[in-house]
């Protein structure tokens, strides 16, 4: 693997979210459910209804639950009349869902509270580790119709291809026992997408988005994008306003895999956005916020030879360098057949301009991700020196009389 796609699957993956999968203190194994009274010791047995359950009501164990795409994935069901069980550590936002059932455990080592429970459906958000996927998965295999699990783009090894598809090879590493994750994101993301699949064959659903947008992401990798159109002036647009993004909004992720589980989906499906090109990302923007913003496109190399970095620096915008040259190309066509839908572009910016003003000014003090205004001063400067306008180059020098 290059030290180019390395650094891609970290920033990529980011640190969010991995907190679930590591070891930590185990609490109670059951908490109170909305009456008060504790859930039961055991379920039924499994209903003998196929995968397939023609819209009824089904009850849907969430693995995580409590991060920024569990929420919205709790919300859905609730709103489609489902019921929700969630198994985590409590440690993140345990406050949430007072109303939902709660069992509490780790997914490392003490998956007590799941036993002698039936579910129709499990849905995996906080899978990282193969071994972990595989200890879940084999004690849920029958005690559940369908394991759906998250996955991610990442997988893919290779990202020069225009339009990766869903049967593209996929990442591998030397060291297929390794659960240091950073730097084995991608590979060991696919391992765990085979882990479900092994021990539930051909009752797996793997959902492999993008990069996930919206109100409630704590990484503000999209959220720069509209923040900074929304303060207006002179903003700093990286390489060519026809290089595409792909982002989904979280919301529209949720749906479709509550879509998916309704309809007794399996297979693998790539979900997230349509291929938009980074101009029309800005000037949408732009537009759903009423901004004065007006945009300065500074070319790859300037940005390169000032050591800014794609994703990391300018978030979301991936240049087609060797290597990467579909790697905001991904084909959606499996997905969008199965019912994945997505709402205005407008909405989800404005939404989540709308979700980063409730935050403490500290926090918004302090973005985590993009470049800050001082750097994106500095750079603009030294791009306007080096590329004045037409009639406001350096005067030219009088000539000494004779």
């Amino acid at each position: 693997m290059s030290l180019a796609r390395r650094r891609f699957l970290r920033l990529a993956g980011g640190a969010l979210g991995l907190a679930a999968c590591r070891p930590g203190p185990v609490e109670q194994t059951t908490a109170p459910t909305a009456s008060g009274a504790s859930p039961p010791a055991t379920d039924p047995a499994l209903r003998p209804e196929p995968i397939l359950l023609g819209g009824q009501a089904q009850k849907i164990l969430i693995l995580g639950g409590t991060a920024f795409l569990g929420p919205q994935l709790v919300e859905a069901a609730q709103r489609r009349g489902h019921t929700v069980t969630l198994f985590n550590r409590g440690k993140t936002r345990p406050e949430l869902f007072p109303d939902v059932e709660k069992l509490r455990g780790d997914r490392d080592g003490d998956l007590k509270a799941l036993e002698g429970r039936t579910w129709d459906t499990v849905i995996d958000t906080s899978g990282y580790v193969p071994r972990i996927v595989k200890a879940s998965a084999e004690l849920l295999a029958p005690k559940v119709r369908q394991y759906v699990f998250v996955s991610t783009i990442s997988v893919y090894a290779d990202t020069s291809k225009i339009g990766i598809d869903e049967d593209a090879p996929l990442a591998t590493t030397p060291d297929p026992t390794t659960e240091d994750i950073m730097p084995n994101y991608g590979a060991l993301k696919a391992l765990c997408e085979q882990a479900a699949e092994a021990a539930m064959p051909k009752r797996t659903t793997v959902v492999r988005p993008g990069l996930i947008v919206g109100p409630g992401d704590g990484s503000d990798r999209f959220t720069y994008w509209p923040v900074r159109v929304a303060d207006g002036r002179e903003v700093l647009a990286p390489g060519d306003p026809g290089t595409p993004v792909q982002f989904i909004d979280v919301r529209d992720l949720a749906e479709f895999i509550i879509t998916a589980i309704e309809g007794g989906h399996v297979g693998v499906y790539n979900a997230t956005g349509a291929p938009l090109a980074m101009g029309d990302l800005l000037s949408e923007s732009k537009a759903a916020l009423a901004s004065d913003a007006e945009f300065t496109w500074v070319d790859r190399q300037f940005l390169a030879d000032n050591k800014v970095e794609p994703w990391s620096d300018l978030p979301v915008w991936i240049p087609p360098d060797p290597g990467f040259e579909g790697a905001a190309t991904f084909r959606i066509d499996r997905a969008t057949a199965a019912g994945l839908k997505f709402r205005p572009l407008a909405e989800t910016v404005a939404e989540t301009v709308a979700w980063w003003n409730t935050l403490p000014e500290a926090r918004r003090a302090k973005p985590r991700a993009g470049i800050t205004r001082a750097r994106e001063a500095e750079l603009l400067a030294a791009w306007h020196a080096a590329h004045p306008a037409p009639g406001k180059g350096k005067p030219a020098k009088k000539k000494k009389a004779a």
